[in-house]
């Protein structure tokens, strides 16, 4: 099992240039992570679907410097250079500095770009520190040949983490677990691993994204997960983590959607309740939300259909459903929630293969 001193760089060439570019997806967590201790490690484990049409494209652009005193970048977000990001890359680097040394060397170009409208409500952190630690990794590779192809990937997912905890869930797989469970080998705090035993009941599972509420989220992810500390339901929940991640393992194993339904389902609801019972408290759903949560219940009721959803922390709600019952759920998505959500707008996605190399020249 990999240990943090793995991570540490100690070999490595030096380059004068060169250019990656990598795309890093979205993740939809099914069991939640929510409350962490120190150096981004979570509190309970947490097991997701990789998203498919929602990520970040970055590109990087490698120069050898003269000095190597501090680090040195510039950012481009879509094309023109977003100063207000910054200052988390710099944190980025600093925290990963320790595993890649080589870091001060270079001058670096980030240029970076979503597919989905960044002011949508779907958190970006994820997918953009993914595609920004894919790139680090392919200028490792380049330094240092040697690295095999399971350290690259359980090394990016490490260094992912260190930007944005659920980052490590997007670096590879259709199902991603994160964090220690005594059940599933392999798993680690670190990074995350590919939980790869998954039924075809859930292959090519879709998830529309409805977009409830586009604005700046209410509460920052790093404040939410603070709250978990003194949180008179903290135990508690944590145990429950694991409880659930268990049966869900088994569940994606099986084939069982109905009972998948009723963990996911439940485990939405839990992280909105956390949120709600902390001090200070928070209510995250916005009264839309909870009318597309009833239209949900009496569609899957009337109709026998299995469609369900899960919540991020946000009022955005993700429609999870097997694809042989799109048709359907795409029309009543139509007739029934696009009224529910902010002008109108939804995001169809799937189930995804995590990130993909674009370019290393």
């Amino acid at each position: 099992m990999l240990t943090e001193k793995d991570f540490i760089s100690t070999t490595y060439n030096s380059i004068e240039s060169a250019n990656f570019e990598w795309s890093a997806p979205s993740n939809i967590a099914l069991v939640k992570y929510w409350g962490k201790k120190e150096n981004q490690i979570p509190a309970n484990p947490s097991i997701s679907f990789t998203l498919n049409n929602c990520k970040t494209i970055t590109k990087l652009e490698v120069v050898k410097k003269l000095d190597s005193n501090s680090f040195s970048f510039d950012l481009l977000f879509e094309g023109k250079p977003k100063e207000d990001f910054k200052p988390k890359i710099q944190k980025f680097l600093e925290r990963i500095e320790k595993y890649c040394p080589f870091l001060k060397e270079y001058h670096f170009k980030i240029d970076t770009q979503n597919t989905f409208p960044h002011s949508s409500g779907i958190a970006s952190s994820a997918s953009g520190m993914a595609a920004l630690a894919m790139n680090i990794m392919s200028l490792e590779k380049e330094i240092n040949p040697t690295i095999s192809d399971d350290y690259f990937y359980s090394k990016a997912s490490f260094l992912a983490r260190l930007g944005s905890g659920s980052a490590c869930r997007s670096i590879k797989g259709e199902v991603v677990v994160w964090g220690n469970h005594n059940e599933i080998n392999g798993c680690s705090d670190l990074f995350g691993v590919e939980f790869s035993a998954i039924h075809q009941n859930f292959k090519n599972y879709q998830d529309t994204i409805l977009l409830v509420d586009k604005g700046e989220k209410q509460v920052s992810s790093t404040v939410g997960h603070d709250l978990m500390h003194n949180h008179p339901y903290a135990e508690r929940r944590f145990a429950q983590a694991h409880e659930n991640l268990f049966q869900i393992k088994t569940i994606l194993s099986s084939g069982n959607i109905e009972e998948f339904i009723k963990i996911v389902e439940s485990e939405a609801l839990t992280l909105h309740a956390m949120m709600m019972t902390s001090m200070p408290y928070f209510i995250l759903m916005k009264p839309n939300t909870l009318e597309i949560i009833n239209k949900i219940w009496k569609f899957r009721s009337d109709k026998q259909i299995p469609v369900c959803f899960t919540l991020d922390a946000g009022a955005n709600v993700h429609v999870l459903y097997p694809e042989n019952v799109k048709e359907k759920v795409l029309q009543f998505i139509q007739d029934e929630l696009v009224g529910y959500c902010q002008n109108g707008q939804y995001i169809c996605d799937q189930i995804g293969n995590g990130s993909q190399l674009i370019m290393n020249n």
